[in-house]
């Protein structure tokens, strides 16, 4: 073999070698997938997805799916450069920077309790919903369901403190008390006064800047609800808010007599508030891709997703927008009856 040849053969040798290392190599991304969908009004696990007692329930049919993203990667399981590139390349998943997912203020395990509260504070607020569209009273009260360690509220604020109020306002729901601490800027401070152990207690804390510089001072929160009647939620390991909207009408479904699908496939998403206000979520592309797989031809969108579904909206998947709770419901009673005219989604 010649001098010239074999300098050309280690110089491609090299060059493979580099390219296999670098495709191996560990980058902070996560890929984002279509995850599991769950009918609402279905079982999981031979369990019903929503079971109500003290309270007349009545049969239904069809689907009210929640969809949901997987994700691969992240800070304790990074995915390599050549997962990264298959994922830009496949339209149905995203590749997205760690950062979006896993906050670097936050640990991953801090991260997964979060996705667990706000499930948990999405399933009440979907009842509250429910009951709200339903014309069925309860009462509610915003609890402390936790803190962050070494953040401002960690040792000031306890587990299962009721808020009264916040600098002087009413804490009548976490999202008031919410908007409250985002609203000021970081070290300012912010004064709560809360119930512990049934005794009047006032709090100060002052604010940081958290993820994304918002103003924060790591409180977690829960909305106690006292409701006339129980209603249990069973959805397995899945976490986030945005299934709020689906949980709301699933009950709705099984607390008023015939089907609110007319027996079709409709999934959906979005954040729900307890006076019915549909929010905006992540993910919608692969949620979409979901939706399609599990069978469905309508998708209810929140609204301000709408523009960003249109880009990529499946063959075959109805997009119907939904502002609020009772406008997904005034659009299932429009879909099962032929009667009135359903609220598209449009770019503007």
């Amino acid at each position: 073999m010649s001098r010239r040849a074999l300098t050309l053969l280690v110089a491609g040798f090299m060059v493979l070698a580099l390219g296999v290392i670098g495709a191996l190599m560990k980058v902070p991304y996560v890929v984002l997938s279509p995850g599991p969908t769950e009918n609402t009004i279905g079982v999981v696990d031979k369990k019903p997805v929503i079971a109500i007692t003290g309270k007349e329930t009545f049969p239904t049919d069809g689907a009210l799916s929640l969809v949901t993203v997987a994700y691969q990667g992240g800070p304790s399981s990074r995915i390599d450069l050549m997962t990264a590139l298959r994922g830009w390349l496949d339209p149905t998943t995203a590749v997205v920077p760690e950062s979006t997912i896993f906050p670097p203020t936050s640990t991953p395990e801090e991260v997964e309790k979060e996705n667990t509260v706000e499930m948990t504070n999405s399933q009440d607020n979907a009842t509250a919903a429910a009951l709200t569209e339903l014309k069925i009273p309860y009462s509610t009260v915003v609890t402390v369901a936790g803190t962050e360690k070494g953040k401002p509220a960690d040792g000031k604020l306890k587990k299962d403190d009721e808020f009264v109020s916040i600098n002087g306002q009413p804490a009548s729901d976490t999202e008031t008390v919410s908007k409250a601490v985002k609203a000021l800027k970081p070290g300012q401070t912010v004064v709560f006064k809360v119930l512990r152990a049934g005794k009047p207690v006032e709090v100060q804390v002052t604010t940081v800047a958290g993820a994304g510089n918002k103003t924060m001072v790591g409180v977690t929160m829960k909305a106690k609800y006292k409701f006339p009647f129980t209603v249990t939620i069973n959805v397995g390991d899945v976490g986030g808010p945005s299934a709020g909207m689906m949980f709301s009408l699933g009950i709705i479904d099984k607390l008023t007599p015939g089907s609110i699908t007319g027996g079709k496939s409709i999934a959906g998403t979005g954040t729900i508030t307890p006076d019915g206000e549909v929010g905006p979520i992540g993910g919608i592309s692969q949620k979409m891709v979901g939706a399609k797989k599990s069978g469905a031809t309508v998708f209810l969108t929140p609204a301000d997703n709408c523009a960003e579904a249109l880009k990529s909206v499946p063959d075959g998947l109805r997009l119907v927008k939904s502002e609020t709770l009772h406008d997904a419901v005034r659009s299932l009673d429009t879909l099962r009856t032929g009667k009135g005219e359903l609220p598209a989604c449009t770019a503007g």
